[in-house]
């Protein structure tokens, strides 16, 4: 059974855990879950709490294929109000930070985040993995080729599962050496790779288990499923839900989502038939 130590606040993974998805951002995929206005972001954080989130994971940074890196500054202008509006009404529920910047991950942590999400594993920041050791935070490394303007364009794999599995082997190795304790994986779905590579990826996520590791699906109303279905993101719903359920069957620890309702049902359908 895995656990994560969140400053102090022990999180047990016996049961998988659902995170939300709180983007602050003006271009993200899928604008049905954008906080534009700063009114409206504790209405949409409480919707989540209200439906069962075990996480919050706050973004200030667009990642979609395509998209323009902003800086530093500007990132951590968006996040620390929505850190602190959260935690004016909530000072219980676990916030996590989604940023490859070492000094916005610091940050946070002092507002009140325990948990990083890198979408770069350290990859676009050198001081990263030595920071999060420093804050003693659990930390999630995603898989990712190139970086997120240019990653659909080294979409090539000879074998995209060992290749991930490769990349998180000297990762975790790594992070270990540096002196993190609590490590999460993410295969990364849709950064820099095709719907293929996502669906080999999910059909042999129980591969990643001999890291032994947690390990993240993000795989909420991706392009993988809406262009598979000839449909909008909006309209992926359903599909994310089938594929969440796949992948909690593989293995997932963690889903990321932006309907935490429906992730939290699939989670307690897939608990409860492994139980019969």
């Amino acid at each position: 059974m895995f656990t994560l130590n969140c400053k102090g606040k022990l999180l047990s993974l016996e049961k998988p855990l659902v995170m939300g998805i709180l983007n602050i951002t003006p271009d993200s995929f899928y604008e049905g879950h954008i906080a534009k206005e700063q009114d409206k972001i504790w209405e949409l954080a409480e919707k989540m709490i209200l439906d069962g989130a075990d996480i919050l994971d706050i973004g200030g940074q667009s990642t979609r294929p395509g998209s323009q890196r902003i800086s530093e500054k500007e990132e951590w202008e968006r996040i620390k109000p929505v850190i602190q509006k959260i935690r004016q009404h909530n000072q219980d529920i676990i916030l996590s930070v989604d940023t490859f910047y070492s000094t916005v991950a610091e940050n946070a942590v002092k507002e009140g985040v325990s948990i990083i999400n890198d979408i770069s594993s350290g990859d676009m920041d050198s001081n990263m993995i030595k920071t999060v050791a420093a804050l003693q935070v659990p930390y999630i490394c995603m898989h990712m080729k190139g970086t997120p303007d240019n990653m659909q364009q080294q979409a090539n794999y000879e074998d995209v599962v060992k290749e991930v599995l490769d990349y998180f082997i000297a990762k975790i190795y790594a992070c270990k050496s540096a002196g993190i304790n609590d490590i999460v994986i993410d295969p990364g779905f849709g950064f820099g790779k095709t719907a293929s590579h996502n669906f080999q990826l999910l059909k042999s996520l129980s591969v990643f288990k001999i890291l032994d590791k947690p390990i993240l699906a993000g795989l909420s109303r991706k392009r993988t499923i809406y262009q598979t279905l000839n449909i909008s993101a909006a309209e992926a719903l359903n599909g994310t839900t089938v594929l969440n359920t796949l992948a909690l069957h593989n293995g997932a620890s963690i889903l990321r989502v932006h309907d935490v309702k429906e992730a939290k049902e699939a989670v307690t359908l897939v608990e409860a038939y492994r139980r019969s």
